[in-house]
């Protein structure tokens, strides 16, 4: 008896500038790719409850109604920019009264992958902008979660993914998601074990690279025979994992990490790495959870 299809949709965040679209892009043609659905969101943030009084009802209602209207227009260009990219993708829009974090949260329940976007702006701004949005997305969704930057960048050929890989059940399946976005996408995988030595150093440093070594290539010899047309290069580069992989993505076409696993340091969640990679990456990045019960 064979399953069901799977029909659940790829949502992605609508923004209302008109040149925040980069992030629609990506999305279209991940859906071209993976033959499914896409929904475009938008969160229409409500008037505070403190306007909400008789006194300043037609403030409110003005203010409202003019959130309602870029919102719509916001998805009806994005539809039309989808539909002259991708003719034949299957697109709805929603507009949800909300602020955008929780708004996407509530979206990933139901979702096969949630996709934002990202331009590059200050540390400051990029803070209380994007990332406000994408890390507690990130933090609660049991689906990938795509951050597609607004700043161009040159892939090289042939294309190619990086996955950093560090053992944890996070990251294999990570290393799952990206050897089937790069069989997708006819690119290559770049494997990366990020090791940094503890603090204290260890007693036996070739042993202790050599036991990263053997792990990586257990994790990636399992999934090479599903994916023939994958070619891998997989490698142990020492140094901190934010640096290392944001360093590797300069060319590529997307980065992807877990999202709880443990890093090169000792304690260190894979969390504050997917975190410092959202900052630093120069390319799409890719966050995966490990499947919840």
């Amino acid at each position: 008896m064979t399953s069901p299809p799977d029909t659940r949709p790829i949502v992605v965040g609508i923004d209302p500038d008109p040149t925040d679209r980069a992030a629609l892009a990506w999305a279209a043609d991940e859906v071209d790719r993976r033959k499914r659905p896409l929904r475009l969101v938008h969160a229409r943030e409500a008037p505070p409850s403190r306007y909400r009084t008789a006194e300043l009802r037609a403030a409110w209602e003005t203010w409202d109604e003019a959130l309602r209207t870029l919102g719509t227009h916001a998805l009806e260009q994005a539809e039309a920019l989808v539909k002259g990219r991708r003719p034949k993708v299957d697109v709805s829009a929603l507009l949800v009264e909300g602020d955008a974090a929780t708004v996407l949260r509530e979206q990933a329940r139901e979702a096969a992958a949630v996709v934002l976007g990202s331009r590059h702006l200050t540390a400051v701004q990029e803070l209380v902008r994007s990332l406000a949005v994408a890390v507690p997305v990130i933090a609660h969704a049991h689906c990938p979660v795509i951050v597609v930057r607004e700043a161009r960048h040159i892939t090289q050929q042939p294309p190619f993914f990086v996955v950093g890989v560090d053992g944890s059940p996070d990251s294999k399946t990570a290393v799952d998601y990206a050897f089937e976005e790069a069989a997708l996408c006819g690119a290559g995988l770049r494997a990366l074990y990020v090791w940094h030595p503890p603090l204290l150093g260890v007693l036996d440093e070739q042993a202790a690279q050599q036991e990263c070594r053997r792990l990586l290539s257990e994790i990636v010899a399992g999934r090479t025979s599903a994916y023939p047309d994958v070619e891998v290069h997989h490698e142990v580069v020492r140094g901190h994992p934010v640096k290392v992989l944001s360093e590797a993505s300069a060319h590529a076409l997307g980065l992807v990490v877990g999202s709880r696993g443990r890093g090169g340091f000792a304690g260190l969640l894979l969390g504050s790495v997917s975190q410092g990679v959202l900052h630093h990456a120069l390319c799409p990045v890719m966050v995966v959870p490990h499947p919840r019960p």
